[in-house]
């Protein structure tokens, strides 16, 4: 029995040492995961985009926006003129949160009295605006404080113990900072990347495995034909499963469909041609399943990871910020949320629907390119 159950361990690591391929990705996806979540798994948010209406601009209230900027928790990017240009913003998803000081800031603090500001933030995303909101909170608190102190050193003013500003949130979009508003919606990109990439290729390789596709060479079928009768049927199941989860969102979490649902649908489409070219390149790289099922998990994590997903992208490390500008999810995610949560149009996810455009022509064509050449 030994000696049988040796040669049967002697056989697989054999057949494993003669699959370098898929035994290099083995070793070397768990290092890229584990430097991937060690910067990229955190909730400490940082460095969130912040725009300014600063209406009284005087030194009080510069001394204020140098207080937000001093903190680390905001990057001022944007300085407007108006609430309508602060929502647009907004909608963009160019900025998280807005600060608006009124006109009689200083002359209010002059007299000794509540100095109020406004301060608006997105909330489709909880766990940043959570953090946005607390911040503005504390940091106006802090500078309450900083004038209370001057007030009392200069002994004798009216109100020196009054709360000198009065920091008003608002959160848009989602009030009740919901993370179930947030995370449903991006299951959709989440379930098209993992079905089509993984079932595509697999498919595919599958053919090749049991010498099917060698039969399906010598009919009258063009490469074309061959590629879109293999993938259409992984269209059909990646559109019910979105629309499914889109239903069951509504039903049993009441996320919000805002928007164009026939818009989304049509960024769907778009959003699909990328993945599923994806799992088209992947079957021309694999030469079993299983290699190709390992290659579509080592492109799929980290994928999700860097895409903000789960992890607000400001968290993140520089480096990683502009490697997510690499993964198509990334902007689907964006549009998935805009429209959704946001109802915006594509007035504000032109950016993002671009970018998808791109992804889509250059990875279904480099697939089927490499794909009808591997037919060759």
């Amino acid at each position: 029995m030994i000696t049988r159950l040796w040669s049967l361990i002697r056989k697989e690591f054999i057949q494993i040492v003669r699959d370098p391929r898929t035994l290099a990705i083995t070793f070397f996806m768990p290092v890229v995961q584990m430097l991937l979540l060690g910067y990229s798994a955190t909730n400490d948010v940082r460095n969130v985009p912040l725009a300014v209406w600063d209406q009284s601009r005087s030194a009080e209230s510069r001394q204020l926006l140098d207080a937000y900027r001093a903190a680390d928790y905001f990057r001022i990017t944007h300085e407007v003129e108006g609430e309508a240009a602060i929502r647009d913003l907004i909608d963009q998803g160019s900025i998280r949160a807005a600060i608006i000081v009124p006109p009689d800031y200083a002359e209010a603090l002059a007299r000794g009295e509540v100095a109020q500001v406004a301060f608006v933030i997105d909330g489709s995303d909880p766990t940043i605006a959570g953090t946005a909101l607390s911040a503005a909170t504390l940091i106006g608190q802090a500078r309450s404080t900083a004038i209370m102190a001057e007030r009392l050193a200069a002994r004798g003013q009216a109100g020196a113990l009054r709360t000198a500003i009065d920091v008003r949130t608002q959160v848009l979009f989602n009030p009740d900072l919901i993370s179930a508003y947030y995370m449903v919606p991006a299951l959709v990109g989440l379930i098209l990347q993992f079905l089509t990439i993984v079932l595509t290729s697999g498919a595919i390789v599958r053919e090749r495995e049991r010498g099917t596709i060698e039969q399906l060479i010598v009919t009258p079928i063009r490469s074309w034909e061959l590629v879109v009768g293999k993938l259409t049927p992984y269209v059909f199941i990646a559109f019910f499963d979105s629309l499914e989860v889109l239903v069951v969102g509504r039903l049993l979490f009441d996320v919000p469909i805002n928007g164009s649902l026939l818009l989304l649908l049509s960024l769907t489409a778009l959003f699909l041609v990328t993945t599923l070219g994806l799992g088209l390149l992947i079957s021309t790289l694999a030469n079993t399943q299983q290699e190709a099922t390992i290659t579509s998990i080592f492109f799929n994590l980290p994928a999700i990871f860097l895409s903000g997903f789960f992890y607000p992208l400001a968290a993140m490390p520089p480096l990683l910020q502009w490697l997510s500008y690499l993964i198509p999810l990334r902007y689907f995610l964006v549009v998935v949320r805009g429209i959704t949560l946001k109802g915006v149009g594509l007035e504000a996810l032109w950016f993002e629907v671009v970018a998808l455009a791109v992804f889509a022509v250059v990875i279904m064509g480099s697939a089927a390119l490499r794909f009808r050449k591997r037919l060759d």
